[in-house]
């Protein structure tokens, strides 16, 4: 039999259930997504740092996990929180159990937590800090613990979950990845160069299937770096927390706008942003989920879109910048693109790369790299 676990928010809203991952205490700010799929992708996206990440779908776990769907080095997410798991994985490519891969990683999650419930919770009350423990049964000793965490306005984490040194990627996306045929010219790739700022690899190999050479750097490093590598173009990666502690990569941004063609996915759009003097602000709860829809205002060509983040840029403040907004979310019309044919810079509040999600945003890499000479 699972232990019995205990979800604790900073409001004092309680919700109890089992323990499915490993024994312990997390506390996280918890959020939903509201993908039907790709929890194992979702789980390892550096994104979801320091968050409890609730699954809306009633039922996970089906098809386990395997090496080749991590988009990082490990499990990110500070935790999990699922309606039902699956303890017998049905998939040709699972190698584990959702379960045993929560245990391996030291992992804490609950499951037969009422999500519906939550998710309302969370709708109204907004996104909070949360505590998850198969330990402690005190209630209010974690709704305490979940009140004095630290919140995630101002929370700098690129620093955290960046890589230590420069490092080569050439990995291209499996046959079961890949977004279309196309026949690279090899002598013809584009050198680009991405901060990471908590990249996920299907970033990478996307760039690399569309004909990049990639070099990934620290998020601290210094723009006359980049430049001295002379690269054809300059990738912002996504990444977790509030863009605006992150003032090295607004420096940075400031620095190489204009001098490279550039692409910023996710924190990198909101990097992006602040650097041509747009202001951030904390969503409620944040777009997190495979189904969003963006539209493109130029051409009203609508997108379904992956999303995970909870900052968003207030079009207003970049009115006296020199770009153009070009795309929507239509759910809430918060701004999801802006681009500056004259500084070559494309900026995506989403994820083209999907991973999970559709497709339909993909060709933004080509694009990209169409302007890098």
């Amino acid at each position: 039999m699972s232990k019995q676990a205990i979800l604790a928010l900073a409001d004092g809203r309680i919700f109890k259930g089992r323990s499915i991952g490993a024994e312990g205490t997390t506390i996280g700010e918890v959020v939903f997504t509201t993908g039907l799929s790709g929890y194992q992708e979702v789980l390892s996206d550096p994104s979801y740092s320091y968050q409890i990440v609730t699954m809306t779908c009633s039922e996970i776990g089906n098809v386990g996990f395997n090496a080749e769907d991590f988009e990082s080095s490990r499990v990110q997410a500070s935790g999990l929180i699922v309606r039902s798991s699956r303890p017998v994985t049905s998939n040709w490519r699972a190698e584990s159990s959702l379960r045993d891969s929560l245990k391996e990683q030291g992992i804490v999650a609950i499951e037969g937590v009422d999500t519906r419930a939550l998710v309302l919770h969370i709708r109204d009350h907004g996104a909070q800090m949360g505590v998850i423990s198969d330990q402690v049964t005190d209630e209010e000793s974690l709704v305490a613990q979940a009140k004095a965490a630290e919140a995630m306005t101002g929370k700098d984490l690129a620093k955290v979950v960046t890589c230590k040194e420069p490092y080569p990627f050439n990995e291209a996306p499996s046959n079961l990845q890949r977004y279309a045929e196309t026949q690279i010219d090899e002598k013809a790739r584009k050198n680009v160069v991405v901060y990471d700022f908590g990249v996920k690899k299907s970033i990478l190999r996307r760039l690399v299937e569309a004909g990049a050479n990639v070099e990934v750097v620290p998020a601290e490093t210094p723009a006359d770096q980049v430049l001295a590598k002379n690269p054809d173009g300059i990738l912002f990666s996504n990444g977790p927390g509030d863009p605006e502690p992150c003032t090295y990569a607004i420096e940075a941004a400031k620095e190489l706008i204009g001098k490279k063609p550039i692409m910023g996915i996710c924190l990198g759009f909101q990097i992006l942003a602040l650097a041509y003097g747009g202001q951030s602000y904390k969503l409620k709860f944040g777009h997190r989920g495979s189904n969003q829809p963006v539209r493109h205002e130029p051409t009203g060509r609508v997108m379904i879109t992956s999303q995970n983040h909870g900052f968003a840029i207030d079009p207003d403040s970049l009115g006296k910048a020199d770009v153009e907004l070009t795309e929507y979310n239509l759910n809430d019309q918060t701004l999801s693109a802006f681009e500056s044919k004259k500084d070559q810079v494309i900026a995506v509040q989403y994820h083209p790369e999907a991973s999970p999600g559709p497709h339909d945003a993909t060709d933004h890499f080509s694009r990209f790299l169409g302007m890098c000479g």
